[in-house]
């Protein structure tokens, strides 16, 4: 029966998904090339392009990993990338996909993240989301995925305006993380230092498979995560203030229709609840006695 159920949602989420790109107006058109918007971070020599240069390919061995960061800031916008994880036995690998107000992480910076945790060969994948606000994050979701991300490109969004955070996967909304104008001293929703966008893949065997437990198979190194298609509609920043700060709703990304889920959205992320969620913080009492403010304020709104 169980079976049966999950086969028939999982049908119906793929015609949501049929439609939601057919007709959404949120799929942004990929913006040049890897060097028109990216500088790598580090380790140089662990990056390489496809030969017309539309693909990038970040790799871990057992010296170091590798990341790039956007060459510009943006406070509010859609942004989106194309990612194929790496395959096989990638236990202990993090391929970080997120954005951070800071070059390094300070404590004092906000962040949004999408972190792809790595697992035992046929063991699927799980996507980590967290949230920070002025160096404190501890906001982690954890979900499983419909598809097998080492096999193709598939696209993670983020939906950033002052009235909420999404994080899509394939233009289903997966996480739902609402600000509030009920708070006086805002201490969990990131609205007021724009960020960079950053990707890197890395070891994480100390905690990220199965809390640690599996560990790294440098046997099987180097590990590669791949990248296209990135794309982003934003309020780019120019110090000491840029002007569009001011005249964001003028873009799609920060009116009232993406102030809230649309109706073919709302059954898709409802889908993704009932089927996809591994580990919410909202819900772990243990962890949290007293859950936090943020909690309370319903993604539905």
């Amino acid at each position: 029966m169980e079976t049966r159920k999950t086969c028939s949602s999982m049908a119906a989420l793929f015609l949501f998904i049929a439609a939601l790109m057919a007709s959404s107006s949120i799929a942004a058109i990929p913006t040049s090339s890897f060097e028109d918007n990216f500088n790598i971070m580090w380790s140089e020599n662990h990056f390489t392009t496809s030969e017309d240069g539309q693909i990038w390919n970040l790799a871990l061995d057992n010296d170091t990993g590798c990341g790039f960061q956007t060459k510009h800031m943006y406070r509010f916008g859609w942004f989106s990338m194309k990612l194929k994880l790496v395959g096989g036995d990638s236990a202990g690998v993090v391929t970080a996909y997120y954005m951070c107000s800071e070059n390094g992480a300070g404590p004092e910076r906000d962040e949004i993240d999408f972190e792809f945790l790595g697992n035992r060969t046929g063991q699927p994948y799980v996507i980590q989301t967290n949230v920070y606000k002025n160096g404190t994050g501890n906001r982690e979701m954890r979900h499983s995925l419909w598809f097998d991300p080492t096999k193709d490109y598939h696209s993670y969004s983020i939906l950033w305006n002052n009235h909420q955070l999404v994080f899509f996967v394939d233009q289903v909304p997966i996480r739902v993380y609402k600000n509030s104008d009920k708070v006086p001293n805002n201490d969990f929703f990131p609205n007021q230092k724009p960020m960079y966008l950053f990707s890197s893949i890395w070891n994480a065997d100390e905690w990220a498979t199965r809390g640690g437990l599996e560990k790294t198979d440098w046997k099987k190194a180097p590990f590669v995560s791949s990248y296209k298609d990135f794309a982003v509609e934003g309020c780019r920043w120019k110090d000491p203030f840029p002007a569009c700060v001011s005249t964001t709703t003028e873009n799609w990304w920060d009116q009232y229709d993406a102030w809230h889920l649309t109706k073919t959205q709302k059954m898709d992320y409802a889908w993704v609840q009932r089927n996809l969620v591994v580990y919410d913080y909202c819900k772990d009492n243990e962890r949290f006695p007293t859950l936090p403010w943020e909690c309370s304020i319903s993604p539905w709104a």
